[in-house]
Order: structure tokens, then C-alpha cells, then sequence
């Protein structure tokens, strides 16, 4: 798996992740009229689990920023000591979209 795959998938999880804690929340707060021990203390864990899981996911988008952020300074300092290198490679690359697309606007 390359690195761009890594991070969209990354990105999904932390996607995915934020919508099980909303769906969390909002099911806690639907059952918060229900009594009795049982789902007392069931809340309880859920809640300290969510907790924990909101932290962990905190982290992961604090890593994922960082790291982006790192990456685009590595890429400025790139460009700005290589130009017409980092201008071949955009070429070089816009090439091979233009193929691809054209490519696929041929199949149809």
C-alpha cells in the first residue's frame, strides 16, 4: 500500500470513527430516560469507553495533522531547492492523468 492509499484510509477511519461516536452519543442520550441497574451501569461503561475513544481519536487526527503539515514543509523546501525539477514532475505527472482520462473517455 503506498502512502496516499495509507492516508485515505486513514482519513476514512477517522471519518468512520467520528460517526460511530455521534451515533454513540445520540444513543445515550435516547436511552438517559431508561432506568434500572443494569442500564445504569451499562451507560457508565459505554460512556467511559466513548471517552476513551474520543481521546484515541483525538490523537490520531492530531498525528494525521502533524504529518501532513510536516509533509507539505518537506515538499516547499523541495521545490524551492529543486524548481525545475519539481516542474518536470508536475509535467511529468499531468501527462499521465491526461493519458488516463483520455484513455478512459476512449473506452465508452
Amino acid at each position: 500500500m503506498d502512502t496516499v492509499q495509507a492516508e485515505v484510509t486513514k482519513e476514512k477511519l477517522l471519518k468512520d470513527l467520528n460517526a460511530v461516536v455521534a451515533e454513540t452519543e445520540q444513543l445515550l442520550r435516547d436511552t438517559a430516560t431508561v432506568g434500572g441497574d443494569k442500564v445504569a451501569s451499562w451507560r457508565a461503561g459505554v460512556e467511559q469507553n466513548l471517552k476513551a475513544a474520543k481521546e484515541r481519536l483525538g490523537s490520531l487526527e492530531h498525528a494525521a495533522v502533524e504529518k501532513a503539515k510536516a509533509t507539505a514543509q518537506a515538499t516547499d523546501a523541495y521545490v524551492h531547492e529543486k524548481p525545475w525539477h519539481a516542474i518536470g514532475i508536475t509535467a511529468g505527472v499531468g501527462v499521465l492523468v491526461g493519458l488516463a482520462v483520455g484513455m478512459l473517455l476512449n473506452r465508452r
